[in-house]
């Protein structure tokens, strides 16, 4: 196993697209009016990039082998979290191989309980985590779906979110989830507006088309009860993502009003086994949308999905393209997948992360087959990345 002992670990921010795809231009649906935590202050609702989704920018984790085997990863953070993987995290891979996947996790989260536990320091060990599956596919010359488990269906089919699910309707897709436009802050008038924009959308579809609504922490429960209560008449299939994460009162409080009229979930910021734990115990979502690239990588996903299996749960995770299709198509529990429509106006199905991954899949007609190339099947678009000189705080090419 010496020559696949771990000699390098390195980490890249990225010049365009890539992990953060929040990352876009003015014009792009997903930085425009959209309801959010921060829309309680009039000056941050026009744009999210207004209040800065996009400052972190992309992280790139590439972890070598003495034979010359690369693997990478890919997640959100930027040159903080690049500091966290080469600064810290690196002393705990390079020397070890990638089969000691389960103690280079733990070695990792143990390490940084004292400043992590969530959100970037989560980041950045989650793109270590896929890093090192990646690059275990390539030695063992197997995708990563095939190591954990195998696949359980032939197929992935998709829900689509973006701002046109009546197009997303015309590809195939079965469903589309909107991207709420006004919060609480707005009062009547706004209510009002994401109800007209609902009905006008499912009239558009019609009745068998899911229609959801992403709520991207923007509410309190009183207003997603009235807005739920409002949109029945048009059959919302679910309600996402409606409180602070670290709410779980609310979600459960929510979900009890519902009384099944509609499904409620959440996940999307939340992070590790222990995380999702006290969601589940609390019964505050009929299922949980964990992103891979931020909840702990596919280590901590795969101890997540079994949590969640035990209590009867979906698990349908967030985005983050192939790293999410290997779990989804090896998990009984996870019936289907999301695609976020990166297009600009979501009217063609276009890579997520591109321009940074090549061999990167797309659904067609709704529905992808997995490639047998090994890791996670996707290569590097290497004139995208820099590395961080740490002496200046300055990207180097």
């Amino acid at each position: 196993m010496k020559k696949h002992e771990i000699v390098a670990m390195r980490a890249y921010i990225v010049a365009q697209g890539g992990g953060d795809y929040h990352a876009q231009a003015a014009e792009h649906w997903i930085v425009g009016e959209i309801a959010t935590p921060m829309s309680a202050y009039p000056a941050y609702r026009a744009t999210r990039t207004a209040w800065g989704i996009n400052v972190l920018g992309s992280l790139v984790v590439e972890i070598e082998t003495r034979d010359g085997t690369i693997g990478f990863g890919v997640s959100t953070g930027g040159p903080p979290a690049a500091w966290i993987v080469e600064k810290h995290l690196a002393r705990f891979v390079i020397g070890q191989t990638p089969w000691d996947i389960e103690k280079i996790w733990d070695q990792m989260y143990r390490s940084t309980l004292f400043y992590g536990r969530k959100g970037l320091v989560l980041n950045a060990i989650s793109a270590v985590d896929l890093a090192l599956w990646d690059v275990l596919g390539r030695l063992r010359e197997e995708p990563v779906y095939a190591m954990i488990g195998g696949a359980v269906r032939e197929s992935l089919i998709f829900y689509a979110t973006g701002p046109r699910p009546d197009l997303a309707q015309q590809m195939g897709f079965i469903g589309g989830k909107l991207p709420l436009a006004f919060g609480p802050a707005s009062g009547e008038e706004g209510l009002r507006e994401n109800v007209r924009r609902f009905r006008s959308m499912r009239e558009r579809v019609g009745d068998d088309f899911w229609l959801m609504y992403d709520c991207w922490m923007a509410l309190d429960v009183p207003y997603a009860i009235e807005l739920a209560n409002r949109l029945a008449p048009y059959h919302p299939k679910w309600m996402e993502e409606c409180f602070s994460p670290d709410d779980i009162w609310a979600y459960q409080a929510f979900r009890q009003a519902m009384q099944g009229k509609m499904l409620v979930s959440t996940g999307e910021h939340e992070a590790t086994r222990w995380g999702f734990k006290s969601l589940l115990e609390a019964g505050a979502a009929d299922f949980i949308q964990p992103d891979v690239t931020w909840c702990g990588g596919l280590t901590e996903l795969l101890k997540i999905s079994a949590l969640a299996d035990a209590y009867g749960a979906w698990v349908i995770p967030h985005g983050s393209s192939v790293y999410s299709y290997h779990f989804v198509i090896s998990r009984t529990n996870s019936p289907f997948s999301e695609f976020l429509m990166m297009h600009p106006d979501a009217s063609e199905v276009v890579p997520m992360f591109s321009p940074l991954l090549e061999k990167e899949p797309i659904p067609v007609h709704g529905t992808l087959t997995l490639s047998d190339r090994p890791g996670f099947g996707v290569e590097l678009n290497r004139d995208l990345l820099r590395r961080v000189n740490w002496h200046q705080g300055e990207s180097l090419s």
